[in-house]
């Protein structure tokens, strides 16, 4: 992967079905330490949505890290070869927050493996029906970006990773902060 935070970011986005629409839900992860870093979501398949969630994660990493204004420039920014991926609109969605773009290869999934994982756990961990994520059917592209935003705060703040030496994301990039300056 990498060797500490804001270099690599991988992102990729997932479909759910609800009673009424499909909302697709995209996601920004550090691959230091797995942390989500934006989600968003939409009823309608487009680039904004991907925009959005770029957006957010930079604004995340500019504003809210523990050593403050984090550089984001430079950061390396996989995703699949997905045409909200590679749309000009995308492109410079990246350009204007200091991304270099990294597009993987047709049918390789290997390029962005841990964004391809997030998206299992979360199919898995939220949508599914018996998930304590959910009260009640996801009805609206509304329910799976409130069940998703419940989802990504516990991932990030209180699922342990045995990858990441049994911390959650948080803890792990908190852990590389404290001895980066001490």
């Amino acid at each position: 992967m990498t060797d500490a935070p804001n270099k690599l970011w991988g992102t990729d986005f997932t479909c759910v079905l609800t009673r009424v629409e499909f909302a697709d839900v995209s996601f920004v992860i550090d691959l230091f330490s797995r942390r989500i870093l934006s989600c968003a979501s939409s009823s309608t398949y487009d680039t904004e949505f991907v925009e959005q969630a770029v957006q957010m994660a930079s604004w995340q990493r500019r504003t809210k890290e523990k050593f403050h204004m984090r550089p984001v420039l430079g950061i390396i920014h996989r995703s699949n070869p997905g045409t909200a991926y590679s749309s000009q609109k995308y492109t410079q969605k990246l350009a204007d927050e200091g991304l270099v773009p990294s597009i993987g290869t047709i049918g390789d999934a290997y390029d962005i493996a841990s964004a391809e994982t997030v998206k299992g756990l979360f199919k898995n961990e939220v949508i599914a029906k018996d998930s304590p994520f959910r009260t009640g059917p996801l009805v609206t592209e509304s329910d799976v970006s409130e069940v998703a935003a419940d989802w990504v705060h516990w991932y990030n703040y209180e699922r342990f990773h045995s990858t990441l030496r049994h911390r959650t994301p948080a803890e792990f990039e908190e852990h590389y902060y404290d001895e980066m300056s001490g």
